[in-house]
């Protein structure tokens, strides 16, 4: 039977506006049964119809653009919410909340408003009154309440109790009020402040590729669980091998390794920890070394095996464990573009009412849809470009329309301006010699010069007081040198054109260094030339001189970076660095709520817990006030790292970043073990792992992968064409030849499971 015979006369006026099988938000009669609607040559399309096709074909193509779900509604009224939520200055606006209740936790209570974090010198610092932090996160969080309405509304009851984020979401806001109505009914005096751990959560589920980076992560960590279990016991295997070389004997001075190392179980583990990050060696063996040679043995085998081994291995099974995750990821987001492009295929095939067999689409349908799509210019007026092809049969099959959006994955050729002409025979010869390349080698070798020059004066000055150095010198020479840049920039432009010469980044940055130099340099000659041309100049005016000189010193030198467009290898290391800052901001965040997580336990936890000497003047000597105090070289208190402290948010980035270096971390967990308890290592150890040993070695293996992606697309360019060629490196585009197409019956499959999207 014909699903429409099913259909009341109520639900017949429902579908009107829907005469097609891709009209798709679901309508229900009175028994509450869902319908699917067929196509139908029949249809009567009005201009409404046709408006709506369009619009969710746009729709549609902007989610497959943007790797997003189609499970949404499409209706009229949604897709405009829709397509106004995802506008640039909502995402902007929404992107703008996160960040500002992120960072309240530098103003909030313990303030990190001070001009330094030593707590031996640091003043009382600013405190916000009660209520002034309160307000602005209420409103950030009545924001968080409106996106969370809007995304719930647009994916509809049934998806959102599948959606495990968004039900978090739901959670997490919940306790934030909570927490922040108990703040106020306290007067803000309250010890906890349980929302500033769930924060993080806001700039996580923002982010689609930053989920699908924490899935990974959590997928990983049981696939190298074995090693982490290998790791412990080589781990307790030499502390007790350790334990047994290094006893206590009669003798005192056969006594210091274990006096300092291997007094007992817990102090040998640790010991034996730091020595495999390398920190602590060779200081570790030394007490022991020095009495038989033979104990470096036990040490080196202990590095050998853990450090060079066990922790080489864990890097490699996590880089491939984690590859293999991701590329699931990044094969969920290939299927995500080609359903979606397969979705507008079937709206725009409804849109002509004489394709019944739904395998066409009308050219005049998908040139529309394409003026309205949310995309790059360049890709737009290549993809329309494409489309003309198929002007003289009116008509663009399904493979042909799929075959339009392979746009998005070529590279972006930058076409420069062609170059002026010139009559006259002379300015022909000079503009080949100035646009040649040779003389922008021979630029480049000036600008070598001037560095040379520079770091030679440096040199003579150096063990020179302000007063002594002869700036004169150096001013001569940067003139000289300025006015050669200031003719290469001119001759270059006479050569390409202003356009042209724009055309070319480094010539921007080059240029501009060049104007700012020129000014600078002229402003030095009129205030130090000619208005003290018959004056005496002060100590401080000389000092002011040689500021002025210095800052154009280190500006020359940045200006040496236009070498680098210049050598291919160094050209793509340099947009490999950029493509990083881009497109692989997903692992950024993670560590930033890694590191947002941990410095609110470390306050938590360790607030004021080191209790520095009584506050003196700078370079006062002072005795040990305390019984913790330590004075052994090699400690927190000898080192002076008071400012290296849990007493506020930005002094515990600080401190967690000097951990994840690792170089001397051992030195705050032993302060914070004297101060506090033995059971705050696990404090340590959880961040050395997780940031030094997960996230970094993760961060390396994806720059390897970016570089390796790049130099393997360049290696038939030349400098040319990689100053030409605008590599768009994604995640997505890294793991395109390891991606498996999705079949058409699995696009088909996916569409009949839409909520809101009933193609039968």
């Amino acid at each position: 039977m014909d699903s429409k015979s099913l259909l009341g006369d109520s639900a017949r006026r429902a579908y009107s506006d829907y005469g097609c099988r891709s009209k798709r938000e679901s309508q229900w009669d009175t028994s509450g049964q869902i319908y699917p609607v067929t196509c139908d040559s029949d249809s009567v399309f009005e201009q409404a119809d046709v408006d709506l096709y369009i619009q969710q074909a746009v729709v549609l193509i902007e989610d497959a653009i943007q790797y997003r779900s189609i499970n949404h509604r499409v209706d009229a009224p949604s897709l405009h919410l829709y397509r106004w939520y995802y506008a640039r200055i909502c995402q902007w606006g929404l992107g703008l909340t996160i960040a500002v209740v992120l960072l309240l936790a530098f103003v909030e209570h313990p303030s990190s408003l001070s001009v330094t974090s030593d707590s031996r010198y640091r003043s009382s610092p600013w405190e916000p009154p009660c209520g002034l932090t309160e307000s602005i996160e209420i409103i950030c969080l009545i924001i968080f309440i409106l996106d969370l309405a809007v995304k719930s509304y647009l994916i509809g009851w049934n998806e959102f109790r599948k959606n495990k984020w968004l039900i978090s979401y739901t959670i997490v806001i919940t306790v934030s009020i909570l927490d922040w109505v108990l703040s106020i009914s306290m007067i803000c005096d309250e010890k906890l402040r349980v929302r500033r751990l769930i924060r993080p959560f806001f700039l996580l589920q923002q982010s689609s590729l930053m989920k699908k980076t924490l899935k990974c992560i959590k997928r990983t960590l049981p696939e190298i669980a074995s090693v982490i279990l290998l790791l412990a016991l080589h781990l307790c295997l030499f502390t007790m091998i350790g334990m047994l070389l290094f006893p206590k004997t009669e003798d005192p001075l056969k006594n210091e390794e274990w006096k300092v190392y291997f007094r007992n179980l817990p102090t040998s583990l640790t010991s034996l920890l730091v020595l495999l990050t390398t920190a602590n060696n060779p200081d570790v063996m030394i007490p022991a070394y020095s009495l038989n040679r033979g104990y470096a043995i036990f040490f080196v085998s202990f590095s050998v095996i853990g450090t060079y081994f066990l922790m080489n291995l864990m890097t490699a099974i996590i880089y491939n464990q984690f590859r293999g995750y991701l590329l699931m990821a990044v094969q969920t987001s290939i299927i995500r573009r080609r359903l979606g492009i397969r979705a507008a295929f079937q709206v725009l095939s409804c849109h002509n009412p004489e394709n019944a067999s739904g395998e066409r689409v009308p050219i005049d349908a998908v040139l529309q849809v394409m003026s309205r799509v949310q995309m790059q210019t360049y890709y737009r007026d290549a993809m329309v470009l494409e489309t003309r092809q198929y002007e003289t049969d009116g008509f663009m099959n399904r493979e042909q329309f799929r075959q339009l959006f392979d746009e998005l994955e070529k590279d972006r050729i930058k076409e420069h301006p062609s170059l002026p002409h010139y009559n006259s025979v002379g300015l022909q010869k000079l503009q080949i010699i100035f646009s040649h390349c040779i003389f922008t080698i021979f630029g480049n070798a000036v600008a070598l010069a001037h560095v040379v020059c520079i770091c030679t004066v440096l040199v003579l000055n150096s063990e020179k007081s302000v007063a002594e150095r002869d700036n004169h010198i150096m001013e001569i020479i940067n003139m000289c040198f300025i006015i050669y840049y200031l003719f290469e920039m001119c001759v270059k432009i006479f050569a390409l054109s202003w356009r042209g010469y724009f055309s070319y980044r480094n010539n921007i940055f080059d240029g501009f260094l060049t104007i700012i130099l020129l000014i600078l340099q002229l402003t030095i000659y009129v205030s130090y030339r000619l208005s003290y041309a018959n004056m005496n100049r002060s100590t401080q005016e000389s000092f002011s001189l040689w500021e002025m000189v210095r800052f154009i010193n280190m500006l020359i030198v940045f200006r040496f970076l236009r070498i680098i467009p210049d050598i291919k290898l160094m050209a793509l290391v340099a947009s490999t660095l950029l493509d990083l800052v881009k497109n692989l901001r997903a692992f950024a965040g993670i560590l930033v709520v890694a590191y947002y997580i941990f410095a609110v336990f470390g306050i938590w936890l360790f607030e004021g817990a080191i209790k520095p000497p009584l506050s003196v003047p700078y370079n006062t000597t002072i005795n040990n006030i305390t019984s913790n105090l330590s004075t052994e070289c090699g400690t927190y208190e000898q080192l002076g790292y008071w400012p290296n402290n849990f007493d506020d948010f930005a002094a515990a980035i600080v401190l967690l970043y000097n951990v994840m270096i690792i170089n001397n971390w051992q030195a705050f967990m032993e302060a914070y073990t004297r101060y506090t308890t033995e059971w705050s290592k696990i404090y340590f150890v959880c961040w050395w792992f997780t940031s030094s040993v997960m996230w970094v070695n993760l961060f390396v293996a994806l720059i390897l992968e970016n570089f390796t992606y790049k130099w393997d697309r360049s290696n038939s360019c030349s400098v040319t064409d990689v100053e030409r060629i605008r590599y768009e490196t994604s995640v997505q585009l890294i793991f395109k030849e390891q991606v498996k197409e999705p079949t058409e019956e699995e696009l088909l499959y996916q569409l009949q499971q839409h909520p809101h999207l009933h193609l039968y």
